[in-house]
């Protein structure tokens, strides 16, 4: 099982606030890896900065044995690296297979049906709503949209912020069921997740962010075991 991902001491900040502070971690082939903290951790920031939405001023960030740290975000997209953003950002104007067509933007139109039967068989509500407003979508479906349209660009990693803000309970166990489907068939899945409980319990492995740092580093049950992490994130 090879490395696709490798970040080395990644630093950024914002202006004067040192939001991330020296993390390395990495992301094996055909993994589920979670980064689990408190609001203000430092996980959504990793992720903008893997994605090449911010820029880390030390270290590397390699992606399938690549330096991305001067590719420009479209281009990572094009080598293979896709995220679904925190709060979804879905077009809201746009019908539901405008979106998923948008997520193939970088490539061209070889295969685009195919990829959509693929993004359909595996969400069913997107393809009973394929000519639906993007806007009038329920928090659920617009985050299975958000999926969908990312793995339009066939990535090699899916990177997920946060796919279980603000959704109802039962709605938060049917996404996890997607990720752990979507890890079945092949996709390795870096996830960011405040709902510690039930990132860890799809992680192969999972680290600890504490004010930009990571802290602790494990398989997901190890961490979901720990009396640390129980007492800080899982209310035990």
């Amino acid at each position: 099982m090879g490395e696709i991902l490798r970040v080395d001491n990644m630093n950024v900040y914002y202006g004067a606030i040192h939001a991330v502070k020296g993390i390395s971690f990495n992301v094996n082939e055909g993994e589920i890896v979670t980064l689990i903290g408190a609001n203000g951790a430092g996980k959504s920031t990793t992720l903008q900065t893997v994605s090449g939405l911010l820029k880390s001023t030390t270290g590397d960030i390699r992606f399938m044995g690549e330096s991305l740290m001067h590719v420009p975000a479209h281009k990572i997209v094009e080598k293979g690296l896709a995220q679904v953003p925190e709060g979804r950002r879905i077009f809201l104007q746009m019908t539901v297979q405008e979106n998923l067509e948008m997520g193939a933007f970088v490539r061209g139109n070889e295969g685009i049906e195919e990829s959509l039967e693929n993004v359909f068989e595996q969400f069913p509500r997107l393809k009973e709503r394929r000519t639906q407003i993007g806007g009038t979508l329920s928090g659920g479906e617009q985050q299975m949209l958000a999926m969908g349209r990312a793995l339009m660009s066939n990535p090699k990693l899916l990177m997920l912020d946060e796919p279980s803000m603000g959704l109802a309970p039962i709605l938060v166990e049917q996404i996890f069921d997607i990720i752990k489907e979507l890890h079945k068939r092949g996709t390795t899945i870096l996830l960011v997740e405040q709902n510690a409980q039930m990132a860890l319990s799809v992680a192969d492995r999972a680290y600890v962010l504490e004010t930009g740092r990571i802290t602790l580093s494990g398989t997901g049950a190890e961490l979901a075991a720990s009396d640390e992490v129980r007492k800080a994130y899982l209310g035990g």
